[in-house]
């Protein structure tokens, strides 16, 4: 007896450490308030008969999904509805979600997108953007898509959400697109979102792209795609605030997390910047960047924290980016205990990163860079520590590195500065010689 009470004593206070470290780490996830409790419950499958599709991967269940999100708008229960997607492979065209709603992905259960372009529609382009991301005219509709909603989660037991991008990424690569290709989700205009506990795999475009929204939640959310498929950045909040994005594996072709807000003369006539936003726990890897702010600036963005990131195998482990032409401001960002292994560039700040989306932009209109604070940097094989170069007639101002300390294989390359005031404090490598002068040490040890 004496044995047993010992170990289950240990178990109890095992169980009790875990408790207090979970309740100890930090979490930004309570930017959203708890969702009521849903009034009503309904299967994608009583859907079926109605619309078609049965779960076969084979089978279009477009008219389910839409019967499904029509039933809970007439329906009205108190508190909303959740919709529960059962295990099985349900293809589907692009489908709209509806306020108070929960759409549930059961473990085994995959939602993947047609490949069928045909299946895809046209939405008008974002009014910040002025046309689409990548041609003129219009954009294909998210395959989960949503505007003007409050209220929504997405959750579910690991289920999967399978853009089936290999075709859109061939149309790309061959200049055969004849629009903008869709992303896997995206929210516009909506507030009191959470997106967590789902994979998002292989999108046409961006995966994650809340737009205009307020009070986002994404956490533990995996995105997966090719290291070669073309902008599959993994979460990019544009021109939103109060986003929350916390302990996420994402691992794809292009930026892990890219705040954004509008582009060019579009997104300084929009004028909604990106602000208040909160990145924690991060890990993954891609050949750009893992945490990105930019290059599509126009709108402003301000009082960034990320910390806590893990990158490897990536070409950036920082990249803060803008142009001129932008306009629009970078202000108040810092990003902070960030390991690093086998990072090409561990930093770098550019004011000559994107193309514009038209001739008519303003190339008097020069965006504001200052007030960023990387610290408590520590990287592992990397080649080069990395560049800060601001623009001749907007230089970069109040730039703080602080414990940041690079080692590689050989030695690695020294940082590269032009146009940026700051300082340096603890930095290895030795910094660039503008970010040793005095004038900017005052706001870099404030800021720490």
């Amino acid at each position: 007896m004496g044995r047993q009470r010992w170990w289950l004593l240990l178990a109890v206070a095992a169980a009790a450490a875990v408790v207090v470290g979970a309740a100890a780490q930090e979490t930004c996830s309570d930017m959203v308030p708890a969702a009521p409790r849903r009034g009503a419950w309904m299967s994608l499958a009583s859907f079926v008969v109605v619309g078609g599709g049965g779960g076969d991967g084979r089978t279009l269940s477009t008219p389910a999904f839409q019967a499904a999100v029509a039933s809970i708008e007439r329906r009205r229960a108190p508190g909303g509805a959740l919709l529960y997607v059962p295990p099985g492979v349900w293809l589907t065209g692009p489908f709209n979600l509806t306020s108070h709603m929960t759409l549930f992905l059961a473990r085994g259960a995959v939602i993947r997108a047609t490949q069928d372009t045909s299946s895809w529609p046209l939405i008008e382009p974002l009014p910040s953007y002025g046309r689409g991301r990548e041609l003129p005219g219009g954009r294909y509709m998210s395959l989960i898509h949503g505007n003007g909603l409050q209220d929504v989660v997405i959750t579910g037991d690991n289920g999967t959400i399978d853009g089936q991008g290999s075709a859109w990424w061939d149309m790309w690569k061959k200049g055969t697109l004849p629009f903008t290709r869709p992303h896997l989700l995206e929210l516009m205009n909506s507030s009191d979102v959470v997106v967590s506990n789902v994979v998002f795999r292989d999108s046409p475009f961006w995966n994650i792209h809340p737009v205009y929204c307020s009070n986002v939640v994404i956490r533990n959310v995996t995105v997966l795609a090719p290291y070669d498929s073309p902008n599959t950045d993994g979460v990019d909040p544009d021109s939103s605030s109060n986003v929350c994005i916390e302990d996420c594996y994402i691992s794809t072709g292009d930026d892990l997390i890219a705040i954004k807000s509008g582009w060019d003369e579009y997104g300084v006539a929009y004028g909604r910047p990106s602000s208040h936003i909160t990145i924690r726990r991060i890990t993954g890897s891609s050949p750009f960047a893992g945490f990105a702010v930019g290059s599509e600036t126009s709108g402003g963005v301000e009082h960034v924290l990320a910390e806590h990131l893990n990158f490897f195998s990536s070409g950036f482990g920082i990249h803060i980016k803008t142009n001129t032409g932008r306009g629009g401001f970078i202000r108040n960002v810092t990003v902070s205990d960030v390991t690093l292994d086998s990072v090409r560039y561990s930093l770098r700040i550019a004011g000559d990163v994107g193309g514009h989306p038209d001739d008519r932009y303003d190339r008097n209109a020069l965006p504001v860079v200052d007030g960023l604070t990387i610290k408590n940097v520590q990287g592992q094989n990397i080649r080069e520590a990395g560049s800060i170069k601001g623009i001749a007639t907007s230089a970069f101002s109040r730039i703080c590195l602080s414990n940041v300390k690079l080692n590689g294989g050989a030695a690695v390359r020294p940082w590269k500065c032009e146009a940026v005031s700051g300082a340096a404090l603890d930095v290895q490598p030795s910094p660039c010689t503008e970010l040793t002068s005095t004038s900017g040490m005052s706001f870099c040890t404030n800021s720490l």
